[in-house]
């Protein structure tokens, strides 16, 4: 069974940075993308920012939503069971909760963390 535990979220200011931590265990392919989404209330879940095993590709390619691309940076370590996202320059309109995420496209399926809630205010 896949289990994804985030950490690191909470209170923080506008213009401040944080930085989130999701871990994998469980029996997940070297074939897989794991990355971030996030929900804010009374809005659908959005993609944030993903990145691929180097299984997929060797340079680990990442795709970042807009509204955070050149704040956000997403990464994995070389094992590839952690991600992480930095977020930079932080804007009270990135309060969510932020979920962690993998896609296993060997065995397709996809797993979900419980989700770190992210604040940004003053």
């Amino acid at each position: 069974q896949v289990q994804l535990v985030e950490s690191g979220g909470g209170l923080v200011q506008p213009g401040g940075s944080m930085r989130l931590s999701c871990a994998a265990s469980g029996t997940i392919s070297r074939v897989n993308i794991m990355g971030w989404y996030r929900q804010a209330p009374g809005k659908q879940r959005e993609l944030v920012a993903t990145i691929t095993s180097s299984a997929i590709t060797t340079g680990r390619n990442t795709d970042y939503a807009r509204s955070v691309k050149g704040r956000f940076t997403v990464s994995r370590d070389n094992a590839g069971n952690t991600v992480w996202l930095q977020m930079n320059s932080l804007k009270p309109e990135d309060t969510a909760v932020y979920y962690c995420y993998v896609s296993d496209l060997l065995h397709e399926s996809e797993h979900w963390g419980q989700g770190t809630q992210v604040t940004v205010s003053s």
